[in-house]
């Protein structure tokens, strides 16, 4: 891309966004519309929506639950949930500013899940997949003892059924109510992988917005191929932390799907639009015919 092939794409996403506010400014209901994290374009929720949750003016890529992942991903019909009914427990009794009772509570009333993963059975493009979707708005995505013990057990349905696995993380890494029974799922699913890659059975990561901490010292960047998706923010500590330990300032663009790609620590960067595609065409290629 030019110069001025990059001035006349600014120009034009400045053009529709002075569109949209001035579109926005006449409309009174709040709950139609919704303010881009990352360009302030006002936009109609519906319009968001059915650009898979992108921004049209920026191509921002917005955080998305699990439920909606699988539905954008897998073909339809064919997701079978799989371990739903291992639950979350106290065994700490932990409290720090509330119960860790009352926490696991409002995450499952504000997302409907029990936990931060799904896990279970599906097909993309045809091509059958064992697969966990990590869910941000449980708890941060964090991975307690039931995340790493659903993560393993599809891991081993897996080698059972000869399957490959996609795991699509975004978590914000070890969960702290669970204190040293949360560290070791780190070895525990990160064994699991091992075994996989015994059998030779493919392994992908789709790392999303975020994926941080133990899930990426552990089963988010084990896979044999690894995916980020466009934008996406990837690492262990964060940027506020390694800047302060290394008294440095870091590129903007740090951390983020684009900057790994460069220096070799993911394989693949996609856009959202592009993701169901690119997930087919690596089963296609790795497919036991």
């Amino acid at each position: 891309m030019t110069v001025q092939d990059w001035f006349e794409k600014r120009k034009e996403a400045q053009i529709q966004r002075r569109a949209l506010e001035a579109k926005a400014e006449v409309v009174e209901n709040p709950d139609l519309w919704t303010k881009c994290v990352h360009c302030d374009a006002q936009l109609l929720k519906s319009d968001i929506e059915d650009n898979m949750m992108v921004c049209p003016v920026c191509d921002y890529h917005f955080r998305i639950n699990a439920r909606t992942r699988i539905k954008q991903l897998f073909d339809e019909n064919t997701f079978e949930e799989l371990f739903a009914n291992i639950k979350p427990t106290d065994p700490l009794d932990f409290v720090d500013t509330e119960p860790y009772k009352d926490r696991l509570s409002k995450a499952h009333e504000k997302t409907g899940l029990d936990e931060a993963v799904i896990t279970g059975l599906g097909q993309i493009e045809g091509h059958k997949v064992a697969a966990a979707v990590m869910d941000f708005d449980f708890m941060g995505g964090s991975m307690g003892s039931v995340v790493g013990e659903k993560v393993t057990r599809i891991i081993e349905k897996a080698i059972e059924l000869r399957l490959p696995v996609l795991a699509i993380t975004s978590s914000g890494g070890a969960r702290m109510q669970e204190s040293a029974l949360s560290l070791m799922q780190m070895a525990k699913t990160s064994c699991a992988c091992a075994r996989l890659d015994d059998e030779g059975l493919l392994y992908i990561n789709l790392l999303t917005e975020p994926t941080f901490g133990g899930v990426t010292a552990s089963f988010g960047t084990l896979g044999d191929i690894i995916v980020a998706e466009q934008g996406a923010r990837i690492g262990f500590a964060g940027r506020r932390v390694i800047e302060q330990t290394i008294r440095q300032k870091l590129p903007s663009d740090f951390q983020t799907a684009e900057y790994l790609l460069k220096y070799g620590q993911v394989d693949v960067v996609s856009s959202r639009k592009d993701l169901r595609k690119t997930l087919a065409n690596i089963l296609s290629m790795h497919e036991v015919k």
